[in-house]
C-alpha cells in the first residue's frame, strides 16, 4: 500500500480512467449491452456516486473559506479592485476566442450537413421537461446579474448557490479588513478554517482513482463507445475545438506568448485537475482539486487561488461557449439554413454571454443552447427537439468541456499571480514533479 501512495496522483488517476475505460467495454462485451449496464450501476456506481458527494461536501466551505482567507491576505481592499478587473478581462477575452475556435471547427466539419429535420422526430420527448426546465433555469442576463446578490446569505450558503456565495465571501473580507485589529481574531479563525479544508481536500482526494475508475467504468459499461456514433462528427469538432483552445489560447498566447513561462510545467501541474474534470464532468465539483493543483503544483498565492479559481469555475465556461455555439451551427446545417456574417457574430455573443455563470454540473451548457439555435432563426420546439436528439449523447461531449473549462481557470490563475507577483516560479519550475 505504500508503494501506492508513493506514486503521483495524477498518475493513479490516469492508470484509473484508462482502467475504468477498459472494464467497462469488457463489461459490456462479454455481458452485452443491458445486463453490463444493469450490473456497473448495482455494483460499480455507488463507488463514483460516493467520491462525487465527497468532492461536492467540499464546494462550500472550501470557497467560502478560502475566499475570505484570500481577501484578508491582500491586506489592501485596493488590491481587490486590481486582480477582480484583471480576472474577468481574461475570462472574456479567452471565452471570445473559444467561441472563434468553436464556430470555424464547426464551419469546416458542418456537423450537421448529414441530417435533416425529420431526424430530430426521434429524439427523446420523454426528456424533453428536463431540457425545457433546464433552459428555464438559465433565465434572461439580468436576472442572472441580480441573482449574484443573495437576499439571505445563509440560504446561499446552504442551497450551494456559488455566485451569490462568491459575493458575500468578498464582501465579509473586504468588512474584516475595514475592521481592522479589532476583527483580527475572526481573520485568523478564517485562516486557520481554510487550511483546514485544504487538508479535507488532500485526504479526499486519495479516493480520487476509485471514484474515477468507478464513474468511467459505469459511463462505459452504460453507453458504450457507440454513444458517439450518431453524433460523431459533432464530437470529433468538439474536441478538436477544445484541444486547439487549451494548446493554442492558455498555452501559446497566456503561458508562453504573455507570461513567457515554459509551457510542460503548467501541462503537467493541472493534469490532476484535468483528470477529474473530464471522469465527473462538473467544474464546480473539480474546484477543489483546481485549487490544490493552483497552489501546490503551479505556486500560485492561496490569495489569487482563493479568489480567482471559484469565480472561474462559475462564470468562466470556455468550453460551454464552444459547444453552444457549434450546436447552434449544427442545428442550422440539419435545418438547411444559411447562417449569415450578421448571425455568426450573434452566436458569438450569445454563446459568450450564455456561458457566463452556467452552472458547474453536466449539461449545463446544453440547457443554455436553445438561446443560440434561435439566434439562427429555429423556432423553440425544434429547438427543443434539437438538444433532445444531442441530450443521450452529451455525457462524452460534456467530459471535454468541463476539461477545458478547468485548464482556463489554472491559466487565468497563473497570469494574475505573475502579474499581481504572486506566482512562485520555483513551484512551478519544480523538476520533482514526476
Amino acid at each position: 500500500m505504500a508503494k501506492w501512495f508513493e506514486i503521483h496522483l495524477w498518475k493513479r488517476v490516469i492508470f484509473a480512467l484508462v482502467l475504468g475505460i477498459v472494464a467497462g467495454l469488457a463489461l459490456r462485451q462479454g455481458m452485452g449491452p443491458d445486463a453490463a449496464g444493469a450490473f456497473a450501476e448495482t455494483w460499480i456506481a455507488w463507488l463514483g456516486e460516493l467520491f462525487l458527494r465527497l468532492i461536492r461536501m467540499l464546494i462550500v466551505p472550501l470557497i467560502f473559506f478560502t475566499l475570505v482567507s484570500g481577501i484578508i491576505a491582500m491586506g489592501d481592499p485596493k488590491r481587490l479592485g486590481s486582480l477582480g478587473a484583471r480576472t474577468i478581462a481574461l475570462y472574456f477575452a479567452t471565452t471570445a476566442f473559444a467561441v472563434s475556435i468553436g464556430l470555424i471547427m464547426a464551419s469546416l466539419f458542418r456537423p450537421g450537413a448529414s441530417l435533416s429535420p425529420e431526424t430530430f422526430e426521434g429524439a427523446d420527448v420523454s426528456r424533453m421537461e428536463e431540457v425545457r426546465s433546464g433552459a428555464a433555469e438559465a433565465g434572461s442576463l439580468v436576472d442572472r446579474l441580480l441573482a449574484i446578490v443573495p437576499t439571505n446569505p445563509v440560504e446561499a450558503l446552504a442551497s450551494g448557490n456559488i455566485l451569490s456565495i462568491i459575493f458575500f465571501a468578498i464582501m465579509f473580507g473586504v468588512g474584516i479588513l475595514m475592521a481592522g485589529e479589532v476583527a483580527r481574531p475572526v481573520a485568523k479563525w478564517f485562516d486557520g478554517a481554510s487550511e483546514a479544508m485544504l487538508k479535507v481536500t488532500e485526504i479526499i482526494m486519495e479516493t480520487a482513482p476509485f471514484g474515477v475508475f468507478a464513474l468511467m467504468a459505469t459511463t462505459m459499461a452504460t453507453n458504450g463507445l457507440g454513444v458517439l456514433q450518431s453524433l460523431g462528427t459533432l464530437a470529433i469538432a468538439l474536441y478538436i475545438a477544445c484541444v486547439l483552445h487549451i494548446l493554442i489560447t492558455y498555452g501559446g498566447i497566456i503561458i508562453k506568448g504573455v507570461l513567457r513561462l515554459p509551457l510542460i510545467p503548467f501541462y503537467r501541474g493541472v493534469t490532476d485537475a484535468q483528470a477529474v474534470a473530464y471522469s465527473t464532468a462538473s467544474s464546480s465539483a473539480t474546484l477543489p482539486v483546481t485549487i490544490t493543483c493552483a497552489e501546490e503544483n503551479l505556486g500560485v498565492d492561496k490569495a489569487v487561488a482563493g479568489s480567482v479559481l471559484p469565480l472561474g469555475a462559475t462564470i468562466n465556461m470556455d468550453g460551454t461557449a464552444i459547444y453552444i455555439g457549434m450546436v447552434a451551427l449544427f442545428g442550422a446545417q440539419a435545418m438547411g439554413i444559411d447562417v449569415s456574417l450578421a448571425q455568426y457574430v450573434l452566436i458569438a455573443l450569445m454563446a459568450t454571454l450564455v456561458s457566463i455563470g452556467a452552472a458547474g454540473i453536466p449539461s449545463a451548457g446544453l440547457f443554455l443552447s436553445g438561446l443560440a439555435l434561435s439566434q439562427v432563426g429555429i423556432p423553440e420546439e425544434q429547438a427543443f427537439l434539437i438538444i433532445g436528439f444531442i441530450l443521450p449523447f452529451d455525457r462524452l461531449l460534456d467530459m471535454m468541456r468541463t476539461l477545458t473549462n478547468v485548464t482556463g481557470d489554472s491559466a487565468v490563475a497563473t497570469a494574475v499571480a505573475k502579474w499581481e507577483r504572486e506566482l512562485d516560479e520555483d513551484v512551478y519550475r519544480a523538476p520533482d514533479f514526476y
